[in-house]
């Protein structure tokens, strides 16, 4: 039997004795109740609140920030989503600031999807947002996904994370904690390398696993030691029904909270056995905080078995980032081409996850950048965690980040030859393409018909359709696919195959997009919705 169903099965099993259990805590801590103010009677509803608390499955929490001191003011803070696709939202926390303020950096905070919920950064965008105006990665949990949603794999999370660039613009500075430092160095590079006017304005990687070579820690001896098939056979499995992402490949969220714990399994007993103490003296405050604590750190969500085998193989098997080997959609990833994005990397002294010198080695690798766009820290005394929360974070981190941010906050035509601010001479992806496709559709401002054989047209046929109705096609893209001769549902519901190939390969940045999200189909569904007629 498939050890996920097994979980499942003991999970569902253990239901009544919780219940059992809760009810006994609630009797037992009823001030009416004589028992409740004994030793016995307190010992007795600790142990069942701990029964009832290990063996129960841990929900999404929710981010708990409503409000925020922005210029010795308390403002309310709203959390909400402006960009989504299948495996992610994108969440904006808005503050409720006067609109004739000056802008705050914007960043884009990429969260780990390596089993924990965006929330675990909870801290850092609550250090963060009295002076930056904050945008985060909502991972979603892969046991939630329809199978109908398609697979989500390490070049998927690069394409995420540039289509986020893309939609947020080039006044963008990015922040990758852990696990997301290598598809975010890898989409950076990609979109230097592409003369992106979007690539961001600084890049920061907190405790990422760049190059696991250096100093390597229990997790990076593990992959290590085991081929990707024995990963492939001992921790993917399929997600059991009536789970949503039913018969999904997944690599499950207990099993990854399983493994961490383990590696300082004497360290979370002792944690729990100081919350059972603390509960039967009655010490409320440090019993809140460590329920605080386990909440956030017990509520793990499924990744997908591609994704998590692709990243185990490319990051830690292969080394293939700092070894130059490493592709996204079939093109090398080159650090070599980074030339204008600022750098910075944070590790931690104490790091067990994250050894030193692996974050710091993309200093290394983005060769081609200036000095005086780099900067390296090491905060003394914390471990991973530390790297980006708690006190030393937010006494000693975050404000060198935030001045780091500060100093490059604005692009230098001067200083970025390869993205002037107006080089009539280059043009761009989306004018090669109309050139290219769409030689034979008539000139804007012709009186001649277009050719109804074409995908392309230089101009619309009457009113535009809107574009963004399609899903995984914002303003920007829209706008983007216009310049290229595309303005109606019924263009894209007639692509071919090497139409789509003759756009991926002009607009490398959307590459695959069409496929993915299934363009044609939708189109065709919104054309009979809004038929127009071609003459």
């Amino acid at each position: 039997m498939p050890y996920y169903h097994l979980f499942e099965m003991t999970h569902a099993a253990l239901s009544p004795y919780r219940a059992a259990a809760d009810v006994a805590r609630l009797y037992f801590q009823n001030p009416f109740n004589p028992l409740a103010h004994t030793p016995v009677g307190k010992t007795i509803a600790a142990s069942c609140e701990m029964f009832e608390r290990v063996t129960r499955r841990y929900g999404k929490p929710e981010w708990g920030l409503n409000t925020t001191v922005v210029d010795g003011q308390e403002v309310a803070v709203h959390p909400q989503p402006v960009w989504e696709r299948s495996f992610c939202r994108l969440l904006h926390f808005e503050r409720a600031v006067p609109e004739d303020r000056p802008a705050d950096p914007k960043i884009l905070l990429v969260a780990p999807m390596s089993g924990h919920y965006a929330t675990l950064l909870r801290g850092t965008v609550e250090t963060l947002l009295p002076n930056h105006d904050i945008y985060i990665t909502d991972w979603e949990d892969a046991r939630v996904v329809p199978l109908a949603a398609g697979r989500f794999d390490l070049d998927d999370y690069i394409d995420y994370v540039i289509d986020m660039l893309h939609w947020l613009g080039g006044d963008t500075h990015v922040m990758a904690v852990c696990q997301p430092s290598v598809p975010v160095f890898a989409a950076v590079a990609r979109m230097e390398a592409d003369d992106d006017p979007d690539s961001p304005l600084s890049m920061t990687l907190m405790g990422g696993p760049i190059d696991t070579r250096s100093n390597p820690t229990a997790v990076n001896k593990l992959a290590h030691d085991k081929d990707i098939g024995w990963f492939k056979r001992h921790v993917t499995t399929q997600v059991p029904f009536p789970h949503a992402g039913f018969m999904r490949d997944v690599y499950p969220g207990f099993l990854q909270i399983t493994g961490f714990m383990t590696m300082n399994l004497d360290r979370h007993v002792d944690a729990h056995r100081k919350l059972f103490m603390h509960m039967v003296r009655g010490d409320g405050d440090n019993a809140t905080k460590h329920k605080e604590f386990y909440d956030e750190y017990l509520a793990v969500m499924d990744l997908t078995a591609e994704f998590y085998l692709q990243t185990v193989e490319t990051v830690f098997i292969k080394h293939a980032l700092p070894t130059g080997t490493m592709t996204h959609r079939g093109v090398l990833v080159d650090p070599s081409r980074i030339r204008n994005v600022a750098l910075a990397t944070i590790e931690g002294e104490k790091d067990d996850i994250t050894g030193g010198g692996q974050t710091e080695a993309a200093h290394r690798l983005a060769s081609s950048l200036p000095d005086d766009k780099r900067l390296h820290y090491v905060q003394p005394g914390v471990g991973h965690y530390g790297v980006f929360n708690g006190s030393r974070f937010r006494e000693e981190i975050a404000p060198r980040l935030a001045a780091f941010i500060r100093r490059h906050g604005t692009k230098d035509p001067a200083k970025n030859p390869a993205r002037p601010a107006a080089t009539p001479q280059r043009k761009s992806a989306s004018e090669r393409l109309i050139e290219a496709l769409a030689a034979n559709a008539p000139a804007p401002g012709s009186d001649a018909a277009p050719d109804p054989t074409s995908a392309f047209l230089a101009a619309p046929h009457g009113t535009a359709d809107d574009l963004t109705l399609i899903s995984g096609v914002g303003p920007r893209l829209a706008h983007m696919l216009n310049e290229a001769g595309i303005w109606h549902f019924w263009q894209i519901a007639r692509f071919t195959e090497a139409d789509i190939k003759a756009l991926d390969a002009k607009l490398p940045s959307y590459k695959g997009r069409a496929v993915r999200d299934k363009w044609i189909a939708q189109a065709a569904r919104l054309a009979e919705k809004q038929p127009i007629a071609i003459v």
